[in-house]
Formats: structure tokens, C-alpha cells, sequence
């Protein structure tokens, strides 16, 4: 069976820096829960935006769900089927209420207002938010504008999830909210985290984007057990 999202030598940089990405391979195999890390600035939720067509590699091929995507056109099936859930909730959350957000995606994929409503019902009903239905969204706290995020892609029935920094500033117990969802979930996935402890709960396998490209970590001496995220 082929990937679900293969890169081959990816290699990007932003105008007038120096390049960012200088020969990325990545390949996301059917019920994967691929972990990214790597210092700020080395790429990563570029290659998030690699994926689903927001960027343009200068160099190299992207295969999405059987077929390589090079146009503009090419990209509107991966952005039905990889949902992207961005690092900054505010970035992501924009209509009035809970209910309003969560709707948006299958109304945008052209389902009516009843079916979208019972998606709405049934999504923040599986990840048990079902108290926020027609709360003001951005009177949320944070860590309840991350479930909504989560919430609002899944409404979509995305095949992929790509999520950047999930916990990101979170408390623990809504951290291990997110670490219960994405163990339920079918969909593969591609997480962007800096939290080893996270990624060790929920990874099956973990890179690291260093120098450009991405390699397997390398295991670390045994004093560093008590490393912190």
C-alpha cells in the first residue's frame, strides 16, 4: 500500500533567507502517529504548510493520497483530507460561537445546516465538549480553544490530522485530554511537538528536523531520563 503523504528532497527557503529545508524526506504510513521535534525556526510548521499547499517547495516532489501534487488545483483534495490544526488556536477559531466554528468545515465541504448540526452534536459530543455548544469562542480559555481546533478539524473527517504543538501551553489535565483523543483516533497523524514525554505517549515513531533535513533521534545517555519538555 502506498504512503499517504510522501516528500522526496524537499528543499525551501523564505526570500532573502537563508534556505530552510535542504532535502526533507518524510513518509506517513496508514495509522501512523508520526512526532516531529526540532529547535525553533527549523521548519517544521513549514513543512505542515509544505503539505497542504500554503508553501511551494523550490525543489522536489510532494505525494498526497496516491497522486503528486504540484498545482494550486492539485492541492484542494489535501486540504479536504489532511486537516491542519495550527499552533495558535486565535489563528484558527474566527466565527461567534463554539457550535458556529465547528460547523464551518462541513458546510464548507457542502453538507446542509442539519447534517452540519448533527456533526457538531455528535464531534463535541465524542470529545466531551458538549457544555461549550454556544459559548462565544473567544471568551474560551486556552486550552478550550485547543479542543474546539481539534474539534472543528475532525468535524471534517479529515484521513490525516496534522497538528502543531497540541499541548503547547497547556495544563496538565487538558494535556492528557489531548493525549486521550489522539489515542482513540483512527486518522494518521503528523505531530509537530517539543514535549518528549508527549511524544512518547502517543508516537510511533519520532524525527527530528535538524540542518535541514529529517532524522532519526539519536537515543540519548541514561542520565538524561529526566529531561523536561
Amino acid at each position: 500500500m502506498s504512503p499517504l503523504i510522501e516528500m522526496s528532497g524537499i528543499h525551501f527557503g523564505y526570500p532573502g533567507r537563508p534556505p530552510v529545508l535542504k532535502g526533507v524526506d518524510l513518509r506517513l504510513e496508514a495509522g501512523e502517529r508520526l512526532c516531529l521535534t526540532g529547535a525553533n525556526g527549523a521548519g517544521k510548521s513549514t513543512l505542515f504548510h509544505l503539505v497542504v499547499g500554503l508553501l511551494r517547495p523550490s525543489q522536489g516532489r510532494i505525494l498526497a493520497f496516491g497522486g503528486e501534487r504540484k498545482a494550486e488545483a492539485d492541492f484542494h483534495e489535501v486540504r479536504r483530507r489532511a486537516g491542519l490544526v495550527f499552533q495558535d488556536p486565535d489563528d484558527q477559531l474566527f466565527c461567534p460561537t463554539v457550535a458556529e466554528d465547528v460547523a464551518f468545515g462541513p458546510l464548507n465541504l457542502g453538507r446542509s445546516r442539519a447534517e452540519a448540526r448533527a456533526i457538531v452534536a455528535d464531534v463535541l459530543d465524542r470529545l466531551g465538549l458538549g457544555h461549550l455548544h454556544d459559548r462565544v469562542t473567544h471568551k474560551l480559555s486556552g486550552g478550550e480553544k485547543r479542543l474546539v481546533t481539534l474539534a472543528a478539524v475532525l468535524a471534517m473527517d479529515p484521513d490525516v490530522l496534522l497538528l502543531d504543538e497540541p499541548t503547547n501551553a497547556l495544563d496538565e489535565p487538558t494535556t492528557e485530554r489531548i493525549v486521550e483523543i489522539l489515542g482513540g483516533l483512527k486518522q494518521a497523524m503528523i505531530v509537530i511537538s517539543h514535549d518528549p514525554h508527549f511524544r512518547r505517549r502517543i508516537a510511533t515513531r519520532t524525527l527530528r528536523l535538524e540542518h535541514g533535513r529529517l532524522e532519526t533521534p539519536q537515543p540519548k545517555c541514561s542520565h538524561a531520563i529526566g529531561e523536561k519538555g
